[in-house]
Parts: structure tokens; sequence; C-alpha cells
């Protein structure tokens, strides 16, 4: 079982989660093949030195090409989030993407409730 995050942990993956959404915002819906990318939520391991990040894509059958190309641009986002928190942080956290399907499970949920 994980342990709840401390204080620390939760400030600094708001901060990551806001940086890390302005940069994806930044490089505009036309670099994802016009998908439209949230960062919906960011973990931070407890060293702060992992950040597990959250996406979700819209619409949901462009969420593999997308979640190729931000794990084949991660070294260049990675980059730009050290220059953005590089006086907050003395380490840059690792970025490792996940897709958050919850919007997904919540539209199952609605097209069963709805039968």
């Amino acid at each position: 079982m994980e342990k709840p995050a401390t204080t620390r942990q939760l400030k600094v993956a708001r901060e990551i989660q806001k940086v890390l959404a302005e940069i994806i915002r930044g490089k505009g819906m036309a670099a994802f093949g016009g998908a439209m990318v949230t960062v919906s939520e960011v973990r931070v391991s407890p060293d702060l030195s992992l950040a597990k990040t959250f996406v979700s894509i819209f619409p949901s059958d462009k969420a593999e090409t997308v979640m190729k190309m931000l794990n084949d641009d991660m070294k260049t986002i990675r980059g730009e989030l050290g220059h953005r928190v590089g006086k907050q942080l003395r380490i840059v956290p690792e970025i490792v993407f996940y897709l958050d399907t919850t919007l997904d499970y919540a539209e199952h949920i609605d097209e069963l409730l709805k039968k």
C-alpha cells in the first residue's frame, strides 16, 4: 500500500502539473494530430525524483498515437520543465506518462446506466 503523499510532494506535484499543462498547451493541438491533451494528475515519488504524469486525450481513438508522441518527446519536455522549475527544485524529476482513462470509464458507466 502506498503511503499518503506529504505536503511537499503535493505542492511539487501541483506545480509540475501546472507547468507541464502549459508546455503541452504551448505545443498546440496540431502537434498532437488535432487531439486535445490534458494533464489530469501528477504524482511525485517521496524523493521527488519521479513524476507519474496522467494525461487524458480527446478524442480517445488518438490516445495511442499521442502517448507515443509524448514519450518520444519526453527529453525535450523534461528540459523545458527544468528551465521553468529549476529554481524551485534541485532535481528535475524524471517524467513518466500514463494514459488517464477515467473519462472513458465514466462514459462507459454512463452508457451502461442508459440501458
